[in-house]
């Protein structure tokens, strides 16, 4: 810790996964309607997010 002792835990795996929805969410939030949050309502934001997070899954199946 901050003054000495056993160092705090640190889990790998649970690292990997926090690091990968962090990643996911920053490429949802690079959408301006998704960043801004143009839909008010929270079906309509919801909507927003699911389709930009298939636009995004289908890009990943075929790369340029």
């Amino acid at each position: 810790g901050p003054k000495g002792g056993r160092p705090p835990a640190f889990d790998a795996e649970l690292y990997k996964r926090r690091n990968l929805i962090e990643r996911c969410n920053n490429r949802i939030k690079q959408w301006r309607g998704i960043a801004t949050r143009y839909d008010k309502l929270p079906d309509r934001y919801q909507g927003g997010i699911e389709l930009v997070s298939a636009l995004i899954w289908l890009r990943s199946l075929c790369p340029e």
